[in-house]
């Protein structure tokens, strides 16, 4: 439970840290970030996970994400953590693809060799970095919720889909929800979990959905620009998944934006509007 902090930065009257430690799960050093918004005494505060995409780390939704102001108005901590293990002896992609390997955990526990010794970011982001965040940070551990972009976005449906209780809010920018169906997903969970498609299904949205999995509502924004949208993305299938199980889907597609940070900052504060008002006590 030991951490080490990387940086100390005010913002918007809170505190946006960056932090290190060693990880049982994955057997390397993590690195994640936490903004901490101003608060009264000792309040516990409400959690947004964010969960970033291909090639990212913490700091791309750090530096580009926009959040601060909102959840600093809000009174949300907003916490994001790496992609994938990293550091020396950690495998990467052998051809050195950005889809897979080092940035490209695609948020499973990997079964496969030479894989599955570091590649653990289910247990990673549903189980050890929570008990940090509890440890370290005035955390309310009954007013969570998820988000995530692409890869994260797959991440943040599949995620809350298996924890329905402990979420009470969860969306997407951009996110892959069939990642079965797609070349992204067949190459990351192919290569994570074996040729046995059955295993792929919990780590998919739409399978998910599929079988029996439910959740609340959702909130998903995708840019009718972003040049993934058709053979990546697909939020058509969660549209139809979500209508055939009588899940609340608002799915919206904005004119005119991409799949960069340019799309996920516009629309971040209104994410976590939405999410802020499902995480009231």
């Amino acid at each position: 439970m030991t951490i080490e902090t990387v940086s100390l930065n005010r913002s918007h009257g809170g505190t946006q840290g960056v932090y290190r430690h060693e990880s049982r799960a994955t057997g390397t050093t993590m690195t994640f970030s936490v903004y901490v918004p101003p608060r009264e005494g000792t309040a516990s505060l409400p959690v947004v996970w964010y969960l970033s995409g291909l090639t990212c780390t913490h700091a791309n939704v750090t530096e580009k994400g926009e959040f601060r102001k909102a959840c600093a108005e809000l009174g949300l901590i907003f916490v994001a953590p790496d992609t994938s293990p990293r550091g020396d002896g950690v495998p990467g992609d052998p051809a050195g693809a950005y889809d897979f390997g080092l940035g490209a955990g695609f948020y499973v526990n990997a079964t496969q060799d030479p894989f599955a010794r570091n590649y653990r970011m289910w247990s990673y982001v549903t189980e050890e970095l929570p008990e940090v965040v509890a440890a370290h940070f005035p955390a309310d551990a009954r007013r969570q919720s998820i988000t995530g972009h692409s890869m994260g976005g797959h991440g943040a449906l599949t995620v809350a889909l298996s924890h329905p209780d402990r979420y009470r809010a969860a969306s997407a920018f951009s996110p892959i929800v069939a990642p079965s169906q797609v070349p992204w997903g067949t190459k990351g969970l192919g290569g994570y979990l074996g040729s046995d498609r059955a295993a792929w299904r919990k780590h998919d949205a739409v399978a998910l959905i599929e079988d029996g999995a439910r959740f609340s509502e959702l909130l998903v924004d995708v840019g009718d620009a972003d040049p993934f949208l058709t053979e990546q993305l697909r939020p058509e299938l969660l549209e139809r998944a979500c209508g055939s199980a009588g899940i609340p889907l608002t799915l919206r597609r904005q004119p005119g934006y991409d799949h960069s940070y340019y799309f996920i900052s516009t629309f971040m504060a209104d994410h976590l509007r939405w999410h802020a008002q499902r995480l009231k006590a």
